[in-house]
């Protein structure tokens, strides 16, 4: 295994435990403006199958003995980096808002501007989340976990958006509230 994938693999890591960082910080501010803390119960197995993936790429590739195929590798790089762009933009668009975990803040308005502006990307952080799942492992040829991956994810997405869809509407059912849309924090896991 190519060390400068083991480095990669490592500082995706890295970028991971720094969301928790900042969904731990924004979950303390949405609880203080009444944030209602949805979907806990998915969580736990979101944090698993990510954590999972980190695994997965290290372990496939060593016990395997994936090569890196330039052909593929390199484009799987860039797509990587891209997905990481992406969800870097859609944390610093969302500020506070942001989390790991669906958080609803009564009163907030839908954020509608950085790539949730584009009404054909209803959900980008989790295009970056799918983009990157199955980009990371075949960067190193780790089409498995690939694989495992987003076949894994698919019905976990699904989960979370019935979440969120449905926090967002018993928010707006509530009594009392503005006439503005709800907020829904969430989208990307640890």
């Amino acid at each position: 295994m190519s060390p400068w994938y083991t480095l990669l693999v490592a500082l995706v890591g890295l970028e991971r435990l720094a969301e928790l960082v900042v969904a731990r910080r924004n979950l303390r501010w949405s609880l203080e403006r009444g944030g209602v803390l949805s979907g806990r119960g998915h969580y736990p197995y979101m944090v698993v199958l990510h954590t999972g993936l980190l695994v997965g790429c290290l372990l496939e590739v060593w016990l395997a003995d994936r090569p890196f195929v330039p052909a593929l590798g390199w484009p799987m790089l860039a797509l990587v980096a891209a997905a990481q762009g992406l969800r870097w933009w859609c944390i610093s668009t969302l500020g506070p808002q942001w989390n790991t975990q669906v958080v609803v803040v009564p009163g907030l308005p839908l954020v509608r501007r950085g790539p949730y502006r584009l009404s054909w990307l209803p959900h980008p952080n989790y295009v970056a989340v799918a983009v990157e799942g199955a980009a990371l492992p075949l960067v190193h040829t780790a089409w498995i976990t690939a694989v495992a991956f987003t076949l894994l994810n698919v019905p976990l997405m699904v989960v979370r958006l019935r979440c969120e869809n449905a926090a967002l509407a018993a928010l707006a059912r509530e009594p009392g509230l503005p006439g503005r849309s709800p907020a829904v924090s969430g989208e990307t896991p640890a």
